[in-house]
């Protein structure tokens, strides 16, 4: 691969191309911004390490402009950025114009490989396998609105970069699904991709969840345990419901994301992790830093590209898409005709409230497909009951959830067929090998008639 260092700085030049000659790269270096262009006519680059300062104007605008312009004119070269002033604004204007990552002076040799290598990987890399995995992994993401169209351009520029992302929006808008598509738009998508509910884990066994522990380590641990970072080596960590995190966990995540070191429990060895971490939250974490309840190195930490998922109500376009989508994955699982829906009772759903969003939209669909398994069409009066159970929000006020109403079902139908599962599974539109499978799975009493 061949290297063009801009850089004003003979010293920081001379020390790089060292580095990078001993490691088999071809390199260069110019030291003024004003003969870039033509040298990267002359010497046809594949990566440039780039200063954002050439004066003593630290703001790194000159950068930026030099920046703008190679893209411009050579968007095929991959540019790391380089400055001694780094800041979190600089490193996301610089992403956000096409830049691959961001080093901080004075640089670990480590890291600046590291990041090299990623990129010469990605220049290897069969372009129509990426693009095929990316395209395979966003048809999961439902819509067709211009919201929709902005954040798949933007899962598109963030994939191939190594930087954290931060995920923002309402519970329900799908931040999980977003965080799959830029792990498999990586080239870490061979790695594991490993989901953590960091809302989920009790502070006392945090450190144990997050970096594992040794036997012995405390009392119950009667076994080594592999924490997740350890299961994520080399692949991503998603790290949802980051907002819920009190201030002593938070310390030693920060530690472990900055220094990419942690300890297990009950060990003094150091180990190491290769990890990119995408965190997710439907808490305003800007905020919470200002009141002090969140720490702000660690928001900056995570918050280095940042991607908003807008609620339902924001893309009511895409309804019906989401509708159509649902209906057809639930009439495969019960191996069943899909229903029709008219005009006026989808655009009946479209203008409903859906206060838990996608999610709260996929869980009545599925319900008043339960309901109505036998029903060639569905209007809007199907699908009140499923809104009232709804009303005071997914999971809460109501003593039906889909595996209860199934079972109801179940039964329902077993009872009035004399537990004939022939009349039982043609009455509930499915075939007989998938009422057996509910039965066993739910352990229905299947009492037939003698």
């Amino acid at each position: 691969m061949r290297i063009l260092i801009i850089d004003d700085d003979p010293t920081v030049c001379a020390s790089l191309k060292l580095l990078l000659s001993r490691k088999g790269y071809e390199v260069f270096s110019i030291n003024h911004p004003s003969i870039a262009l033509s040298t990267i006519e002359e010497k046809q680059p594949e990566l440039i390490l780039l200063d954002m300062n050439f004066t003593i104007d630290t703001s790194g605008k000159q950068g930026m402009k030099l920046l703008k312009l190679i893209r411009d004119q050579h968007s095929e070269i991959s540019v790391i950025l380089m400055t001694g002033w780094a800041t979190v604004q600089i490193a996301v204007e610089g992403m956000k114009l096409g830049a691959k990552d961001f080093i901080a002076k004075p640089w670990e040799n480590k890291d600046l490989i590291t990041s090299i290598q990623s990129i010469e990987k990605l220049h290897h890399a069969k372009e129509n396998t990426l693009t095929s995995e990316i395209n395979s992994t966003q048809q999961a993401i439902i819509g067709e609105s211009q919201e929709i169209k902005e954040i798949l351009s933007m899962i598109d520029k963030v994939a191939s970069t190594n930087a954290s992302v931060l995920i923002t929006g309402e519970s329900g808008t799908g931040k999980e699904l977003v965080a799959e598509a830029i792990h498999q738009g990586s080239l870490r998508h061979n790695q594991p991709f490993v989901k953590v509910n960091l809302g989920g884990i009790p502070t006392e066994l945090f450190e144990s969840e997050m970096f594992g522990h040794k036997k012995g380590a405390f009392t119950g641990a009667e076994t080594d345990r592999e924490g997740r970072f350890a299961k994520a080596n080399t692949g991503t960590i998603f790290l949802d419901e980051i907002g819920e995190l009190n201030l002593s966990c938070q310390v030693k995540l920060l530690r472990v994301l900055q220094e990419k070191t942690y300890e297990m429990l009950g060990s003094s060895q150091v180990m190491k992790t290769d990890v990119r971490a995408i965190s997710a939250t439907n808490k305003n974490l800007g905020q919470l830093a200002v009141n002090g309840n969140f720490r702000e190195d660690l928001y900056y930490r995570i918050n280095l590209l940042h991607i908003h998922l807008p609620p339902l109500g924001e893309r009511r376009s895409d309804i019906p898409l989401l509708v159509k989508s649902f209906l057809s994955k639930i009439s495969n699982l019960y191996q069943s005709d899909r229903p029709f829906l008219d005009d006026e009772t989808m655009n009946w759903l479209s203008n409903q409230e859906y206060k838990g969003n996608i999610r709260q939209l996929k869980n009545i669909i599925e319900r008043t497909f339960l309901l109505n398994l036998n029903k060639k069409t569905l209007d809007k009066k199907d699908f009140f009951p499923a809104f009232e159970n709804t009303q005071i929000g997914i999971g809460q006020g109501s003593s039906l959830n889909l595996e209860a109403m199934e079972i109801k079902t179940i039964n329902k139908a077993l009872a009035k067929h004399d537990h004939s599962i022939s009349a039982s599974a043609k009455a509930l539109g499915i075939t007989r090998s998938s009422l057996y499978r509910r039965i066993e799975k739910y352990g229905i009493k299947h009492e037939p008639k003698i």
